[in-house]
């Protein structure tokens, strides 16, 4: 038991005082002289034990009156030490997708919302947070409009994140008690690798859970076969084991072009769609379901083709390479050195130097210019190249330094296979192959990544990020590189990666870049818009295309418009990520956590138990008017 007013305890001590007084009182008899006493004697004798016994009482019960008010002012109560501390409340509510699932009738962050409007006593004082907002030491009616009107996001926060951000709201105080509320259905994606478990932090998780989950999400579309006329556009869908077949609508714009139905097994499904393959298409793949909302739509978009400008220049024959870069692929010329125009290199993506023997100053000049606004570069060098000229180039593209020609025929049998150059070119790596050979080669000092190499370990093609040197001609005198089917995936790669061509749709969970094939006049921007939604993304101006870096916005799905001064370039898609419809939950039995429930209300009844404090002082009121009554009682009755 504690007292509220220890201090008045001390007025205990002034119960001796009626004591000493019935102890030690000084009343004075007289003795009177009487004829016959015995009888008299007797009563009183017999009187005098009785007033004995009826002070003793009255005595008692005045005693124990006494000190039940003492105590009754001191406010004696029952509570634990935690009920005593200063308490500190921190709550995540968890606003992802996936606590848009139905639960009964409504959905899972409704029902929490409900919840928590009903079981936060209304002039406490909490700190509470969402994977995008947060409100810090505020009141229920302070938020209660934000929670009613709370949005969903893409945007999920894992238990270390959530730990660490539920730290900024505490105090530094130790001695207060740390509540972490945690209100999520605890995706297996909010499990951490690994964290630190901070023990000063008491963690209640509230784990909410659809009833009879069902879902349906369209996860992803690509192009499957690329024609002249027609293409032809998969869609990968996925879906719990419970559902069998689901519609799947194709739509461009606002009109219904293609529909089919999506036969699942084992949770997953392909279908096909042929769209023309010269038309717009802003799409918009659809399905409807009763699970998740923000998975039963996907958009895209096909645009025309951005055709690469690829300019070869040298005196050897460029006859392959205009085999290989097709007009309805890419824009192709080629020029001697006598006949180039410097000014048109400015305006190409790609720059292939092919079998020059030296490079006028000017041209280097220009080469190093070309490449520092983004162009992109390949270095096939002479039979008989004049050295110091090459190294003078490649000094100013970071390839590195020819040492010395060699007269030696050496096979090409090393193919870098993780090469970014080769990236989805092979499906496996090749074992047994015709490899090419070369007559003659330079010995190369580079630190720039081989993609090519010898079969005595010498670099053949080396080169990244658009920059790529040969150390052989390719002329069929000195080589069959020309006739292997290494040249051209090789050349078809470098074509186009040097115009980055944007994807069908992206996926907003990070950043995005894409080259527009624009020559930006001075001072003129590129904006990006979807109805009245409208943001500046950050770009780069080169000298023929400009480069959007997406990062943070958008912040929702849609088909946006690129445009320059109100006229429209070209349009780009996003979608949000799909890890929310994975239906996978994490099992936390045995979480180092300090308590877990299955509802918001019983979890805060539960705190409120281990707040409560009971006070006594109304009994000792009680126990104070009862030895008032039994001595009213004594003095009365006991003659």
């Amino acid at each position: 038991m504690q007292f509220k007013y220890p201090e008045l305890l001390w007025a205990l001590f002034l119960l001796l005082i009626p004591i000493f007084i019935h102890l030690f009182r000084l009343r004075r008899f007289k003795k009177t002289p009487f004829t016959n006493v015995k009888l008299l004697q007797k009563v009183v004798s017999e009187s005098r034990k009785s007033n004995t016994l009826k002070k003793w009482l009255l005595l008692m019960t005045r005693l124990l009156l006494f000190s039940a008010l003492i105590l009754a002012f001191a406010q004696p109560f029952l509570a634990n030490t935690k009920a005593l501390a200063v308490k500190e409340t921190v709550i995540y509510l968890d606003n992802s997708f996936s606590m848009w699932a139905k639960q009964v009738d409504e959905t899972l962050i409704n029902n929490a919302v409900q919840e928590l409007l009903k079981s936060i006593p209304e002039n406490s004082t909490f700190s509470l947070f969402t994977n995008t907002d947060e409100h810090k030491d505020v009141e229920l009616i302070d938020i209660r409009n934000t929670l009613l009107n709370i949005a969903p996001t893409a945007k999920q926060l894992n238990l270390e994140e959530i730990e660490l951000k539920a730290r900024t709201f505490f105090s530094g105080n130790k001695n207060t008690v740390k509540n972490l509320i945690v209100i999520s259905d605890f995706q297996n994606h909010m499990s951490p690798k690994a964290y630190t478990v901070d023990s000063t932090i008491q963690k209640h998780y509230v784990n909410l859970s659809g009833s009879d989950l069902e879902n349906i999400a369209i996860d992803s579309c690509y192009i499957s076969k690329p024609g002249i006329e027609n293409i032809e556009l998969t869609t990968v869908l996925s879906a719990t084991p419970n559902i069998e077949r689901a519609p799947v609508s194709l739509y461009n714009k606002d009109r219904l072009i293609a529909k089919t139905a999506a036969l699942f097994e084992n949770g997953k499904s392909e279908v096909t769609f042929t769209i023309t393959a010269n038309d717009l298409i802003l799409g918009k793949l659809e399905i409807i379901d009763k699970g998740l909302p923000y998975d039963n739509h996907l958009y895209f978009n096909i645009d025309q083709k951005e055709k690469p400008k690829v300019l070869a220049i040298g005196n050897s024959p460029s006859n392959f390479l205009k085999r290989i870069y097709t007009d309805g692929e890419f824009e192709f010329s080629s020029f001697s050195l006598k006949n180039l125009n410097y000014r048109d290199l400015e305006n190409q993506n790609l720059i292939l130097l092919n079998g020059l023997d030296s490079f006028p100053n000017s041209l280097i000049a220009s080469i190093s210019s070309f490449v520092g606004n983004g162009g992109s570069l390949v270095i096939i060098p002479s039979g008989n190249a004049n050295i110091d000229s090459y190294n003078q180039l490649l000094t100013s593209t970071s390839l590195g330094a020819l040492l010395e020609g060699l007269n030696s025929e050496n096979a090409i049998t090393k193919i870098a296979f993780s090469h970014p150059l080769y990236e989805q070119v092979f499906e496996k790596s090749i074992r047994n192959f015709q490899y090419p050979k070369v007559n003659r080669f330079y010995k190369l000092k580079s630190n720039a990544p081989p993609v090519l190499s010898y079969q005595n370990g010498d670099a053949f093609l080396v080169g990244n990020n658009g920059l790529y040197l040969f150390t052989a001609a390719l002329d069929n005198e000195n080589s069959n590189f020309q006739q292997s089917p290494l040249i051209v995936p090789t050349f078809l790669k470098m074509g186009m990666n040097s115009l980055k061509r944007s994807d069908i749709y992206y996926v907003l969970d990070g950043p995005t870049t894409i080259d527009i094939s624009r020559k930006m006049a001075k001072d003129h921007i590129l904006k990006v818009t979807k109805g009245e939604q409208e943001f500046i993304p950050q770009q780069k101006n080169h000298a023929n295309k400009v480069s959007l870096h997406f990062n943070g916005n958008p912040t929702e799905d849609g088909i946006f418009t690129i445009s320059e001064n109100g006229m429209a370039l070209r349009h780009i898609s996003f979608n949000y990520p799909r890890q929310e419809s994975e239906l996978v939950f994490m099992d936390l039995d045995n979480a180092q956590i300090t308590s877990k429930q299955n509802s918001i209300t019983t979890l805060f009844k539960a705190l409120e138990n281990d707040n409560r404090i009971t006070e006594l002082w109304k009994w000792f009121v009680i126990l104070a008017l009862f030895f008032l009554l039994i001595e009213v009682l004594v003095i009365k009755f006991l003659k």
